[in-house]
């Protein structure tokens, strides 16, 4: 792999040879996806690299070309179909890329009014009632593993708390939320992501047709009633949209903060002391290592000349939240209370749901510190290890030691 910069003095509009790239998937990026976007900002703010074996794309590294690209729909939108035609069914990424007719892969207007319902139903949530919820769901899992003075915080807790709060906020039977988080699961790592796909899709229908026999006071029941009447087809995309923003990613941001809380000393001192410092971590894994790490997928309708780059229409570029987020020619200063990172996207197609996110985590890791304040890792951070894919910042366990409960 070469570090040599693609650009040089070569015009733009010079095609290249095709340049070597930058593999996004696989053990070694996994374990330590900094060192590659290190030797990526040798090209600039924009890097060749496979998300998929023989699966080509352009990652943007640079915080300001990819907030450029966000708030410039018109120019980036998310049209993938000819790509999808290009690389096949079984193409591992294609459930994560391929257009769905949801308020994330769709433009202008239709966008407007997908989101539009979402963003209606999701501002119904009350947070004090949403806090109260997550606080409880937190307590009755940690309650299973309290008295065992160890435990997997991925296994009992980061991934079950989401799911949980998910079957009980968009009224979801816990059959169907299983169903849902095991093909979401698939699709996020890539691995058996066409089953994955079916898997979602047959879930989402189901809960939709649940729903529309028994509707309640529920995220779900709301978006049926609203203004935009979508129908069950539409339901179904949004729910399969909601699931993969409010699971997946979820639980990944909870164990990720977790681990910084127990691994690195700015907070480790805070923890000793009896402040539990949760706002502060969560502002640094979003800055440093968010639980979405790559996305925001988008197909130039044409040839486009970009930060002295060519990228070729239909083809995709990805936004590497964590790499721009860490770009070194901005100087972010102080991260504590800084909110002005894009690990929630940005522009039009910014995470609805950022709000309600957060107060999830942060009650989540407050609620399991509170209730076990000697928490320790169970091994060395750097022995963790971490699950493959080019989109999301996923430990495959998070083991923990701690007194048990009994003997306090």
């Amino acid at each position: 792999m070469t570090d040599q910069p693609l650009r040089g003095d070569r015009p733009a509009t010079e095609a290249p040879a095709e340049p070597e790239r930058f593999p996004m998937y696989g053990p070694e990026f996994a374990r330590d996806p900094q060192a590659l976007y290190a030797r990526m900002r040798a090209h600039g703010d924009l890097a060749p690299v496979e998300i998929a074996p023989g699966v080509p794309a352009t990652l943007v590294l640079g915080y300001d070309a990819a907030l450029e690209i966000m708030r410039d729909p018109d120019r980036f939108p998310r049209c993938s179909e000819v790509w999808e035609e290009q690389v096949g069914p079984e193409c591992p990424v294609l459930p994560m890329m391929m257009s769905r007719p949801n308020a994330l892969f769709t433009n202008g207007a239709v966008h407007a009014r997908l989101r539009s319902v979402i963003v209606d139903s999701l501002d119904r949530v009350d947070p004090a009632a949403l806090r109260e919820h997550v606080a409880d769901v937190a307590n009755t899992l940690i309650d299973r593993f309290a008295d065992d003075g160890k435990a997997d915080i991925i296994g009992q807790y980061a991934r079950p708390l989401p799911l949980l709060l998910f079957n009980e906020m968009f009224g979801c039977p816990h059959a169907i939320g299983d169903k849902l988080v095991r093909g979401m699961s698939a699709i996020f790592d890539t691995v058996g992501a066409e089953e994955g796909n079916a898997l979602l899709a047959e879930a989402t229908l189901e809960l939709v047709a649940h729903k529309r026999q028994k509707p309640g006071a529920d995220v779900t029941s709301w978006m049926m009633r609203h203004p935009a009447r979508l129908d069950d087809f539409e339901m179904a995309h949004q729910l399969t949209l909601l699931v993969g923003a409010g699971t997946e990613p979820e639980q990944n941001l909870i164990a990720n903060g977790i681990l910084l809380l127990l691994s690195d000393d700015r907070f480790g001192g805070d923890l000793a002391g009896g402040s539990l410092p949760v706002e502060d971590a969560l502002d640094e894994i979003l800055w440093t290592d968010p639980p979405m790490a790559s996305y925001g997928t988008t197909f130039p309708r044409q040839d486009i000349d970009f930060h002295g780059y060519r990228l070729p229409a239909h083809q995709p570029v990805l936004i590497s939240y964590a790499a721009a987020n860490t770009d070194p020619s901005r100087q972010v200063g102080e991260r504590k209370g800084n909110r002005a990172h894009l690990s929630f996207s940005g522009g039009p197609h910014t995470c609805p749901a950022k709000s309600h996110a957060r107060l999830i985590a942060s009650v989540a890791m407050e609620t399991l510190l509170d209730r076990l304040p000697d928490l320790d890792l169970a091994v060395p951070a750097d022995e963790l290890e971490w699950r493959p894919g080019p989109f999301h910042r996923a430990l495959t366990a998070l083991p923990v030691v701690f007194p048990p409960a009994g003997e306090a």
